[in-house]
This record gives structure tokens, sequence and C-alpha cells, in this order.
């Protein structure tokens, strides 16, 4: 199929245009063992990742995917703090552009669309690893996951960015590799693109009823 009429074209950020987790995972081992807490296997915290920095810290400290109730508020603080404070300075040490990222991002652009960014990422961190990758300029505008009261899986930054630049929801299509885009997206009632190869928590992002799957990048400019 192809997409008809599309205007606006929102991507999620990390699985999507970026593998970040070796960043973060170093920023969260480093945040519990300054806590004197154990630490994990990157191949564990990836699947940990997709829902902002606070639920990833809360993730480390349970230790699982499901965080823990009982977590100590004063510790969950502090760590929250040693967290983005290391992780703010070491950004981009071993994250990666996805291959044909930014080939693919320039054509789109090129062709006329309006792109914008859609990330569970705090806002503050976005600009700095956009600028790393030479992308910044791609994008129109972005949202991080504190710029809103709500974030993804809630379909109101779709909507608020949909809003913003005057687009109408059926003339924007949501690109993301995990059940957060595609759940805000189908609650949006906007068209989805979902990405096989990102973080979505061992599941398959088919079950959520995304639009279109594709397992490259690269693939996506074939529908618009």
């Amino acid at each position: 199929m192809r997409f008809e009429n599309k205007e606006l074209i929102l991507f999620d950020l990390d699985g999507t245009l970026i593998d970040s987790v070796p960043d973060l995972a170093n920023a969260l081992n480093h945040t519990l063992k300054s806590l004197g807490k154990d630490s994990f296997d990157q191949d564990i915290i990836r699947r940990w990742v997709g829902n902002g920095a606070a639920t990833l810290v809360k993730r480390g400290l349970s230790g699982e995917v499901t965080i823990d109730s009982d977590i100590d508020e004063k510790l969950f603080s502090d760590a929250l703090k040693i967290f983005l404070d290391y992780y703010s300075t070491n950004l981009a040490n071993e994250t990666i552009l996805y291959p044909d990222v930014f080939d693919t991002l320039n054509e789109l652009k090129n062709k006329g669309y309006r792109l914008a960014i859609i990330t569970n990422k705090p806002f503050d961190f976005i600009k700095p690893i956009l600028d790393t990758f030479n992308i910044t300029d791609i994008f129109e505008d972005f949202i991080g996951g504190d710029s809103l009261d709500l974030k993804k899986p809630d379909p109101t930054p779709l909507l608020f960015m949909c809003d913003k630049l005057g687009v109408d929801i059926k003339n924007t299509v949501m690109v993301g590799d995990s059940k957060n885009d595609i759940i805000a997206a189908n609650s949006a009632n906007m068209d989805s693109i979902a990405l096989t190869y990102g973080y979505n928590y061992s599941e398959d992002i088919k079950v959520h009823n995304p639009t279109i799957v594709f397992d490259h990048f690269r693939k996506i400019k074939e529908v618009f």
C-alpha cells in the first residue's frame, strides 16, 4: 500500500531512529553502582527502555521490568538525579543512528513532508542527540516525555503536535518501534508504521495493529 494525502510524519526517537541502549545502560549501571546496587547486562536493560527516564530508573531499582511498588521515594529521587546528571554528559558516546535513517529522513524532507519527533525521552536530551548526528534541522519540532502532562502511550502528545503544526490527524502518520507508539496512534485514530528492530519488551509489535509493519527503516519511503 501507499499512503495518500499525508503531510506530517511523527517519529519516535529511541529504538526507531537511534540505538541509545548502550549509553542508557551505562548511565543506569553507573547509578546503581553509585547506590551500592547490582548492575545489569545491556541485553536485560534493553528490555526496560521505552517509557522514559523515571521508569527506566525504577526498573533498575526493581531489578526487573515490573516495578516494585515499595521503592523508597528518597532512594528513587536520588537515583533519578544521579542518572540524569550522568546521562546528560554522556548522551551519545556509544549511541548510533540505525542504518539508512539519515538518508531516508532527508529523502522524506526533500519530498516535502513535514517531520517531527514524539519521544518519551526527557526534552532537554533531544536536541543534543539530534545535533550529534546532524539531523536537527530535518525536524520541524519535537516533544519529550516531560513536555506535557501525559506521554505515550497516551495520544495527547500526538494530538498536541498535530494541533501545533496545523495538520489534521488523517494527514499524519506515527512511526515507532514499540507498543507505546502504536497504542498512542490508534487512540488518536492516526495511521502508523511499526518497526520491528527496536525496543518492544520482547513482544511482537504486530499484535497492536499498526497500519504497516517494516523490518527496515529505509522501507518507509516506499509508502510515501
